[in-house]
């Protein structure tokens, strides 16, 4: 299986911190956030990871190269700036992607949930990975009933974890568009599984979060 990390965003809540750092390279407990996410895409067996780039991103493709260092191979989408915004950002990116599920990751979350754990149940469009609602979203996102996510109460949190397939896309056009939507129109069809996660997880949105964090 392939990984996306999610990595074009500009952090506004991040500033002045991703001025000039992308927040995918701002340290966490001595390393960058991202290469977390590396090290233990190579302990789940991940071999091929695309990252895409907005803010700042030749910062990221120089850090990291081509993935050699970290045991895997890297490859990169180039979106520019202003990004595409999660869904439309996973859609220029599916060429590199190919046709079968992959794991997405949040380039901005900090987790010790291991990444073997996830996979695309048969006839499923998305299988999301739930945590409990944080302070800062305590309405949370979705619900989990039975296995399935719906768009119901009581919810919990997206936690920016997910294995989707290319076909979550169908009928979609280039251009900037939220990923939400297609989750909603696929839970509706009921072809959305998911999973509660209880252990170490953070959305390393602001200074404070961050700091809290290290």
């Amino acid at each position: 299986m392939k990984a996306f990390i999610l990595a074009a965003g500009r952090g506004e809540r991040m500033r002045p911190l991703t001025d000039h750092t992308p927040k995918p390279l701002l340290s966490v407990r001595g390393r960058p956030l991202i290469e977390w996410h590396l090290e233990k895409l190579v302990a789940a067996g991940v071999q091929q990871v695309v990252i895409n780039l907005g803010w700042l991103g030749e910062n990221i493709s120089t850090h990291l190269g081509d993935g050699t260092r970290f045991g895997l191979h890297i490859a990169y989408s180039q979106e520019g700036w202003p990004a595409l915004e999660t869904g439309g950002g996973l859609h220029r990116a599916l060429p590199l992607l190919g046709d079968e599920a992959f794991l997405l990751v949040n380039g901005d979350v900090f987790t010790e949930l291991p990444f073997t754990l996830l996979t695309l149940p048969q006839q499923r469009l998305a299988h999301l990975t739930l945590v409990p609602n944080p302070p800062q979203h305590p309405r949370g996102d979705f619900a989990l009933q039975d296995g399935m996510v719906i768009d119901a109460e009581p919810r919990l949190t997206y936690s920016g974890i997910a294995v989707l397939h290319p076909r979550l896309f169908a009928g979609c056009t280039p251009g900037a568009f939220p990923l939400a939507p297609l989750l909603k129109r696929a839970m509706a069809a009921g072809q959305v599984s998911g999973e509660r996660y209880d252990g170490l997880w953070t959305d390393v949105g602001t200074p404070e979060r961050l700091q809290a964090l290290q």
